[in-house]
Parts: structure tokens; C-alpha cells; sequence
């Protein structure tokens, strides 16, 4: 997740309030030099990290908490809302024509975004256009060509021509049909004085709406003088970051953010199209803290449902809950929550499953389930129609063959039907009801157990 380190070791910061019900001085000393520390391996510029842990030891200190409020909840409370105020709030991308252009340097991910970007205006219903003016980079043009292609967005480059502003002035004339434009511009190593002049001349003749600046989550400190000299140059409105599916510290954009008087508008996530979100504050930092973030989920869940469903026109969700559960329905669940994106980001947008939850789980936790649902998939693919329609006609000699079609083992085509049983005992008891009966056995389950240790594969669940 993004700053996942940070968000690790906040959290272990306020364990050490747990049990408490007052806070001492030296309890609220010892929180915010963790806090500090935490900020400061993340890559935070030091007079940020400075500021906002003045702001929790002051408020921490000053503020009396609620009746019934423990000590950790009370500067959870504060650690979120000083936090929510130091990213800001996400840049503001009406869903209207607009041009953007995108400044970076090389390397920083700016080709992949403007795609990314495109493909997330087009799920908006508006009709993006990608113009792609890198005549340095070798590749650039077919790069940005192809994730054009896979986003099913417009494109405009000219691998003959190698003025980029003449580019970018063909490229709004040819998609002058879009909506919206995304600009992607050349990168350099470092901060050349060419690169900066070109990037003005670019500016210049598009007249974009605004500039987002593209940084790599891993750039560190070295943020601040880039942020600083594109603010001086074209004027900053807000940062994407991205590459934040790796292991970078991401603390630099925070810094970026600062340093532009700006804000952030995108989060790249992985390397797909689809692995583009837009920024939210209470939502990136709920989630640092293990809190979750249901907004975002909903929308993942959506967007998964629609695409699943556009795939398949004969499949509707709501249909396991009048009729029998089958492996096709169960195939196609799984189907779903792929296109949500990998399995840790989901998990963190859970509440009560994130955070805290995820650290206790061994580091490859997620590798294995993911690795689980891959063999459940092949196992699927192996069967007849009858068989999926029917799993109960899965005896040995069938489970037999099943396992030796799918390259896996009967134990694990076991662990499958056994799954799915569980699975149709569940939505069987969701048939018939009401949203009130459905809230009340929601709760019932989630206090019953059938949690994480079975899902995550401790039991015999896939997921």
C-alpha cells in the first residue's frame, strides 16, 4: 500500500498507548519521536515532519478526550486529522473539456499515467485523447501508443517528427474531437535547461487547464528541488505520484505537494491501465492507519461488477441470490475481484482487515492466496459444464481427472468444492431477506468468526 512502512510503524507507535485511558507528558514525547521517526524514514522533508508533530504533542497534550474515548483512539484521532491536513485536499479535475499537461523527468512514469489518466475520464463517460510529444526517449511513441490501445482511448504521435512542439500543436488539431487532453511530454536524467525550455514552448502553445507534475513514490528527497524549478516554470496545480505498488517510502510527494503549494490528484498503483486512483485525502491516510477506506472500495467493487457483467450479459449478481450458487457463479466472483486490483490494496481498504490486521500476516500471505485462486481458476477451466452447474457430481475418478487436467492435485480440487460448499451455505442464508435482516446477519457473521485466518487460506477459503 502506499507508504506502507509508514503506515506499519504508526501504527505500532499507537500500540504502545493500548490499555491506557489517560496521557501522560512523556507518553505523548515518546508517541511523537516515534511518529517522527516513522515520517522521517519515509523521506518527509524534516520541516513538515517538524510542524505536524508539534500539532499532535500540542493538541495531544491540550485537548481532553471524549468520555469513553481510550488514550490510543483520542490520538489516533488527532494523528488522522493532522495528517488528513498536511496531504490537503486532491486536486480539483472537473468532468469537463479540458486540457492537461503532464511535466516530470525521465523515468518517473509520466507516458504510463497519461494513459492511465485517459482510461479513468473515459470510465467518467467523457472522451479522453492522449498527445504524445517525447521525441527523446527511444520507444516513447510506441509506449504510449500501446497503452493507448489497451486503455481503448485516442492517441496522437508522430514518430517522423522530431519537433515536440509541433507536435503538441497537430496533436490538439487532429483529436479536437476529445474532451479531454492529456499532454505527455519528454523527460530528461536531471533538470536540464533544454528541458525546461522546451516544456515552456509546449505550455505555451496548448494553454493547458492545468499541470500536474509525475513523480516516482521512490524520489525521496530529491522532491523539493524538482517541484520547486517546474513550479518556477510552468506552474504546478497538482502531483501524480506513482509506482506505489513497489516498495517505494513515498514521503517525497508530500514534500512535492508542499513545495508547489499544490495538491494531488492521481495515485498510480500498478502497471495495468486500470491501476489508477484518484487521490482522496480521509481516504490515503484512513487507510495508512489500517482504518479502511469504503468509498474507494465501493467504487472498485462497482467498477469490477460492471466489467465482469459486460463480459458476460447473461450473468447477473443478484440472480445466487434467488437460485443455486454454482462454480460459475463462484468463477466469476473470483473474476471480479481480480479487476480489483491486487489483493493487499483491497485488503487495506477493509475496515478492521487493513492496518494492523495485515501485519500480523506473514510477508508473502498475499503471493499465496493469490497463488490459491490462480489453481482454483485452472480447476474450473478442467471442467464440464456439467460440473460446473453441479458440483455434486464430482466423485473420486472425476476429481481425479480434474486435478490431472489442471496440472495441481485432488487435495487441492477438494479444497475447491469445499469452498464453494461453504460459500452457498452463506448466500443461502442471505435468500429472502430484508435490508435490515441482511444488516443484522452481516453483523452476526463478522462477530461468529469466519474471519482473515480462514480466508487468507489458514482455513479452506481461497480469498
Amino acid at each position: 500500500m502506499v507508504l506502507d512502512d509508514l503506515g506499519t510503524s504508526l501504527r505500532s507507535s499507537l500500540d504502545k498507548l493500548q490499555g491506557k485511558s489517560r496521557l501522560s507528558e512523556s507518553d505523548v514525547e515518546e508517541i511523537v519521536k516515534e511518529i517522527q521517526r516513522s515520517l522521517l524514514s519515509a523521506d518527509v522533508d524534516v520541516s513538515l515532519v517538524m510542524e505536524l508533530s508539534d500539532s499532535i504533542k500540542s493538541r495531544a497534550l491540550e485537548e481532553e478526550p471524549p468520555g469513553g474515548t481510550t488514550a490510543k483512539d483520542h490520538v489516533l484521532k488527532i494523528v488522522y486529522e493532522e495528517m488528513v491536513e498536511l496531504v490537503g485536499d486532491s486536486t480539483q479535475l472537473p468532468l469537463e473539456n479540458q486540457t492537461i499537461l503532464l511535466a516530470g523527468l525521465q523515468g518517473s512514469g509520466k507516458t504510463t499515467s497519461a494513459a492511465k489518466m485517459a482510461w479513468w475520464f473515459s470510465k467518467k463517460g467523457l472522451r479522453p485523447a492522449v498527445v504524445q510529444t517525447d521525441t527523446f526517449r527511444p520507444g516513447a511513441y510506441d509506449q504510449a501508443k500501446q497503452m493507448c490501445e489497451r486503455a481503448e482511448v485516442d492517441f496522437y504521435g508522430n514518430p517522423d517528427n522530431d519537433d515536440p512542439v509541433d507536435i503538441a500543436r497537430t496533436g490538439l488539431e487532429e483529436t479536437a474531437d476529445a474532451d479531454v487532453h492529456i499532454v505527455d511530454t519528454a523527460g530528461r536524467h536531471a533538470l536540464e535547461d533544454d528541458l525546461i525550455a522546451e516544456i515552456e514552448e509546449i505550455e505555451s502553445v496548448v494553454d493547458p487547464d492545468r499541470s500536474l507534475l509525475v513523480l516516482d513514490a521512490a524520489i525521496g528527497q530529491g522532491a523539493k528541488d524538482q517541484a520547486r524549478q517546474f513550479e518556477e516554470s510552468i506552474g504546478i496545480e497538482g502531483v501524480v505520484i506513482t509506482k506505489l505498488d513497489g516498495t517505494a517510502k513515498g514521503g517525497g510527494a508530500l514534500t512535492a505537494v508542499n513545495e508547489t503549494d499544490s495538491s494531488i490528484a492521481f495515485l498510480g498503483t500498478g502497471e495495468t491501465v486500470q491501476d489508477i486512483e484518484r487521490f482522496e485525502p480521509s481516504g490515503f491516510i484512513s487507510r495508512l492507519l489500517g482504518m479502511g477506506d469504503l468509498k474507494q472500495l465501493s467504487e472498485r467493487v462497482e467498477r469490477a461488477m460492471q466489467e465482469t457483467q459486460e463480459e458476460d450479459e447473461d450473468w447477473d449478481p443478484e440472480d445466487m441470490l434467488q437460485g443455486e450458487f454454482t462454480l460459475k457463479d463462484m468463477k466469476r466472483q473470483m473474476d471480479a475481484m481480480n479487476k480489483m486490483g491486487p489483493l493487499d490494496q483491497v485488503m487495506d481498504m477493509i475496515p478492521g482487515l487493513g492496518g494492523g490486521m495485515m501485519d500480523e500476516l506473514p510477508d508473502d500471505a498475499m503471493d499465496v492466496t493469490q497463488d490459491r485462486m490462480r489453481r482454483f481458476e485452472r480447476i474450473m477451466d478442467s471442467m464440464t459444464e456439467e460440473e460446473l452447474e453441479n458440483p455434486r457430481v464430482v466423485g473420486q475418478s472425476r476429481t481425479r481427472r480434474i486435478a490431472r487436467g489442471s496440472g495441481t492435485d485432488e487435495e487441492t480440487v477438494q479444497q475447491l468444492l469445499e469452498q464453494h460448499s461453504m460459500m452457498e451455505q452463506t448466500i443461502s442464508q442471505f435468500q429472502g431477506m430484508g435490508d435490515g435482516d441482511m444488516q443484522r446477519m452481516m453483523k452476526k457473521m463478522g462477530g461468529e468468526g469466519g474471519g482473515l485466518g480462514d480466508m487468507m487460506g489458514g482455513g479452506k477459503g481461497p480469498f
